[in-house]
This record gives C-alpha cells, sequence and structure tokens, in this order.
C-alpha cells in the first residue's frame, strides 16, 4: 500500500508529493480546483490552499477534501511524472 510520506509546494496549485515507495512527483491541482466543486471551491483561496497535510498517508484540506495516495500515484504514473526520488531512498 503507497502512502504519502511528504508534500512541498512548488508554486500556484502544484505540490511535490513524497511517496513511501521512494518515488516522487509534481502534481498539478488546478483541474481539482477548477471543478468547482463543493469541495474543492474553497481551495481557490491560496490561503486555504496552503493548509494542506498528511493524514494517514493521503493528501486531505481542513474542510474535508482528501486525495488517497494510491490515486496520486497512478495519476502521476500514468502521465509520466512519477520518478525515483533520490531523498526518499
Amino acid at each position: 500500500m503507497i502512502k504519502l510520506k511528504a508534500v512541498e509546494p512548488k508554486g500556484d496549485c502544484r505540490l511535490l508529493l513524497r511517496f513511501s515507495d521512494g518515488t516522487a512527483g509534481t502534481c498539478d491541482f488546478a483541474p481539482f480546483i477548477e471543478a468547482n466543486t463543493e469541495m474543492t471551491a474553497p481551495l481557490r483561496d491560496p490561503q486555504a490552499f496552503a493548509q494542506y497535510y498528511v493524514e494517514l498517508g493521503a493528501l486531505a484540506w481542513p474542510n474535508g477534501f482528501d486525495l488517497s495516495a494510491e490515486s496520486l500515484h497512478r495519476q502521476l504514473q500514468e502521465a509520466g511524472d512519477l520518478h525515483r526520488d533520490a531523498e526518499a531512498a
């Protein structure tokens, strides 16, 4: 089971995600925010977006929006944006 170990801001709506399997990738969350759903609309505010945290290996925000590490890992892998993370080794 893949878990999220660490998250770092990379500007705008992008976050560098480090996973428990030693991989990492930068994910652009603009598409989630642009979906403008009840859960993602508050993240349009940069201060609200910046309140992300890791909870039980998933990426979460205080408003209850969360994304599993496995789905983020898969999304990055399918996009070709997942790489071995030298810092995670």
